[in-house]
């Protein structure tokens, strides 16, 4: 008789000295297709939030947008700490070592948890002093509302570092679609809070903070509720004591943290890169900026990809099972790749009906049709090996050369590359387009596929 073992939907069927494979093409289906449901309306919603907000007045929207982009930051740091966390639970699990695996996604709960309450205290202290020099001179008016926001939104710092600890361990479960649900739940609860407080009650920019916060911490009660259930493979404990391990815990820093500096330092370089694209004028501002929200959207299908690969790529490195690791990734990236095109396509057709949401002027449509078509060219060759076949690595535990090779490539070939190419060269804002779809995005490509060709990421898990 065969039997199988590990989790829900992924597993190694064991039947005598046969091993068959740990995914089929329907649980890869199962675990991609609600991360692109996820991460779709997260932008979606995120576009409706905007439209709200922007109803209070242009300096409500900057001050909003200033904080955000600490919050962003924040987000990405943590989802960065939960990718260590995860990479351990699901090395765990695919070694065949449950109990460990559980007392991994604990770990990683607990961790992200105090470290996010570290960070709310330490930037509430500092908020004056971030938003008078962080942000540089902003009007009165921006800073009143960016202050307003500030002190509300602040409180959800806990719940974002839990939130991305609860949906990397569920992920791990390769149960994806329990995420999609609490998300869009979310999602459409801080869009109806909004909807009430901004309109209804007049709140203005401490509205949509209050919203905001509170569907977080609803998307977090779910979450632990759920956690909490003893059938679950990575349940957690109930108990409101926790006594660190702290080999466990050095080892969840050790994979995320270069991940985070790596997401750190990529923010870093947009804001730099946004620096040298306002010396181009508002129109080159406000193309940048469209083309930037149609880039989010043209690669959700290779992000959900991304972050599809942890919780596959570690199991097969955790069971050794090296073969199939390369094989996976393989079929990921063919995924991504199909999906890429197919999405892509039918984003440049429906090109002007997008564009026509935002009543832009023939010069600056002209040049967010220009990036947008070079973003286009630049993904479907280049997007999945320069960001997806890096996850496949952090997933093994190679994690600093991918950290290396992605800061390198972001300030050589994408800023300085962009700085070449619209300042000496002349070709203006464009040129910031083509330095990161071709050269950046080209440089990491180089260095990732030589990294998992070399096999090197087969002797550090």
């Amino acid at each position: 008789m065969g039997r199988w073992d590990q989790g829900k939907t992924g597993g190694i069927f064991m039947s005598g000295n046969k091993k068959e494979k740990f995914y089929s093409d329907r649980d890869l289906l199962l675990l991609v297709g609600p991360l692109i449901v996820e991460l779709a309306l997260k932008l979606i919603v995120g576009l409706v939030d905007s439209v709200m907000v922007a109803s209070v007045g242009e300096a409500a929207v900057s001050g909003v947008s200033l904080i955000d982009s600490l919050v962003q930051l924040l987000i990405y740091i943590f989802a960065a700490l939960a990718s260590g966390g995860a990479v351990a639970a699901g090395q765990f699990l695919g070694a065949g070592d449950r109990n460990q695996a559980k007392k991994a996604a604990g770990e990683l709960f607990w961790l992200n948890g105090v470290l996010a309450v570290g960070v709310m205290i330490l930037i509430m202290v500092a908020g004056r002093w971030i938003l008078g020099h962080v942000f540089g001179e902003i009007k009165q008016d921006v800073e009143f509302h960016a202050w307003r926001y500030f002190v509300v939104i602040m409180v959800s710092i806990p719940a974002i570092g839990l939130y991305e600890a609860g949906t990397a361990i569920f992920r791990t479960m390769n149960d994806s679609r329990t995420t999609m649900k609490i998300s869009l739940c979310m999602n459409l609860l801080n869009a109806i809070g909004n909807a009430v407080l901004i309109y209804g009650f007049e709140m203005g920019t401490a509205g949509a903070a209050i919203s905001t916060v509170i569907s977080r911490w609803f998307a977090v009660m779910v979450l632990l509720g759920l956690l909490l259930k003893p059938e679950r493979e990575l349940g957690l404990e109930k108990s409101l004591k926790h006594r660190f391990d702290w080999q466990l815990s050095k080892r969840i820093l050790a994979l995320g943290i270069p991940n985070g500096v790596e997401n750190g330092m990529f923010q870093l370089g947009k804001i730099a890169i946004l620096g040298l694209v306002a010396v181009f004028g508002t129109s080159a501002i406000t193309a940048n900026a469209v083309t930037q929200t149609f880039a989010s959207m043209e690669t959700i299908p290779g992000n959900a990809v991304q972050l599809a690969m942890i919780p596959v790529i570690s199991r097969c490195v955790g069971a050794e099972d090296y073969e199939q690791a390369k094989f996976y990734n393989k079929r990921l990236l063919a995924v991504s790749y199909v999906t890429i095109w197919v999405w892509s396509a039918l984003m440049v057709i429906g090109l002007p009906v997008l564009l026509g949401f935002y009543h832009l002027s023939a010069g600056t449509e002209s040049m967010t049709r220009q990036m947008f078509l070079l973003h286009v060219a630049g993904a479907s060759l280049l997007w999945p090996l320069a960001f997806d076949l890096p996850a496949a690595l952090r997933a093994s535990g190679d994690v600093k050369f991918p950290m290396v090779a992605s800061v390198v490539s972001m300030w050589v070939f994408r800023f300085g590359g962009a700085y070449v190419l619209a300042k000496v060269i002349g070709i203006g804002a464009v040129g910031v387009w083509i330095a990161m779809a071709f050269l950046d995005w080209g440089g990491r490509s180089a260095a990732y596929v030589w990294r998992w060709r070399s096999r090197k990421w087969m002797k550090i898990s």
